[in-house]
């Protein structure tokens, strides 16, 4: 709700001013139906892409000889519930790996429908005034459970309809997960349009909300950075990928589908880089390990990703000074955070780059433990870092490394607030 926002009236019939809540007709749409039909477009959006890519995979392999439409239909909603953590079973193997390409995309669309909800009905209860004076407001508690029960509604017919006793999908998760989307981000959109969220934040210490703010930078500049190594990575071997390709004997059609499926679990590689450049590291199947210190793999899957792990046995000795990149990218990221929102009290700013830096940890943390799961039989069924290993390195490095990037750019602050 723009008119709750500070420094966002004007003058105009449709715009609110001070202790008035905005007559606009868009901002006062019907709340309950426009926040469960916006769970439900959350939900349907990316599911319909999903849909969209099964069927033509489904055509692009042979031409759709083998097959129906519906078979391919059916795919799609699978990797829809697969990226909600359903799990599923190929030939009576459990799959639990997570494409987190595709849970990213859920989550955006989450975001912005959640936002749109938010701005829609965002002349529903009291003003700003009101709700400084203690006035409950209960529009965005309203709007998120029901923008809730759309995305539920989605994903429960969703899987009772594609589920058989073959896939042995897990709806108990799928639900799970998308109560924790419709948390995490279609609640926060719902309070960002509403406006609602920059009152909130009106009781939180501005030090706390700068430190989260700085959290959030510390962890999207190390999960960029853990990006481009892998990628590098798989760029210097990029021969095995091409290798891996042309032995699965694929058309052009197959493998264009693979690739794209390859592609949902870019940003697992991403968080297993985040591992191994913590020192963890994480497993390539039960009783392996690819760290800095150490790389003990057996017979891997012929999956083109795998071709940016390193060699297997002993490490290069520069392999060991990639430790310093989580500290010095935390330090550089809380700088740069604090250099938005100056402070030039020294206790402030190692505060700030402490408390982001745990948080930034926290949450890797959490991505750690959701990017890994069981990918295969025998020995594929352990893939993925270790979340508490993960967790504390992170933590440890990240609020290391954001006192020090706080404390830095404080002292620069004071020096230039000196100079003027």
């Amino acid at each position: 709700m723009t008119s709750l926002l500070p420094g966002s009236f004007s003058a105009g019939p449709t715009s609110a001013g001070p202790g008035r809540t905005s007559t606009d007709p868009r901002h006062r749409s019907p709340l309950v139906p426009v926040a469960l039909l916006g769970g439900v477009a959350a939900a349907g959006a990316t599911l319909l892409v999903c849909l969209a890519v099964g069927v033509v995979g489904w055509f692009l392999a042979d031409a759709g000889a083998h097959g129906t439409p519906r078979d391919g239909l059916r795919v799609g909603a699978l990797g829809w519930l697969l990226a909600h953590g359903s799990g599923i079973r190929v030939d009576g193997v459990a799959i639990t790996l997570v494409p987190l390409g595709i849970s990213a995309l859920c989550a955006w669309s989450a975001w912005r429908v959640g936002h749109r909800v938010g701005d829609a009905i965002s002349g529903h209860g009291p003003d700003a005034d009101r709700i400084a004076d203690g006035e409950r407001d209960w529009t965005v508690p309203i709007a998120a459970s029901m923008f809730t029960a759309g995305y539920l509604l989605v994903a429960i017919i969703t899987g009772v309809v594609a589920a058989t006793p073959e896939t042995g999908l897990s709806l108990a998760r799928v639900v799970g997960w998308s109560l924790v989307l419709s948390m995490t981000f279609g609640w926060t959109g719902i309070a960002v349009g509403a406006g609602r969220l920059a009152i909130w934040a009106t009781v939180v210490p501005p030090w706390l909300r700068a430190a989260l703010a700085g959290g959030l930078r510390i962890l999207a500049a190390f999960l960029v950075v853990s990006t481009a190594v892998f990628l590098v990575a798989l760029a210097v071997d990029f021969g095995t990928a091409v290798n891996v390709m042309s032995r699965l004997h694929t058309d052009a059609g197959d493998a264009t589908v693979y690739t794209v499926l390859t592609a949902t679990l870019v940003p697992n590689a991403a968080i297993f880089t985040s591992s191994y450049l913590l020192g963890p590291g994480f497993a390539v199947g039960v009783g392996t390990a690819v760290s800095p210190a150490l790389v003990t793999l057996g017979p891997v899957p012929m999956f083109p990703l795998l071709a940016a792990l390193p060699d297997n046995g002993p490490t290069p000795a520069w392999t060991a000074y990639l430790l310093a990149v989580p500290p010095l990218v935390a330090a550089v990221a809380a700088a740069r955070a604090q250099r938005r929102t100056p402070t030039l009290r020294w206790d402030e700013g190692a505060m700030r780059g402490g408390v982001g830096g745990v948080t930034a940890g926290l949450l890797l943390g959490i991505l750690a433990a959701v990017s890994g799961g069981a990918a295969g039989p025998g020995r594929m069924r352990m893939v993925g870092p270790e979340s508490m290993d993960v967790l504390v390195h992170a933590v440890t490095a990240f609020g290391l490394g954001g006192v020090v990037g706080g404390l830095a750019m404080t002292w620069w602050q004071r020096r230039a607030a000196r100079s003027s």
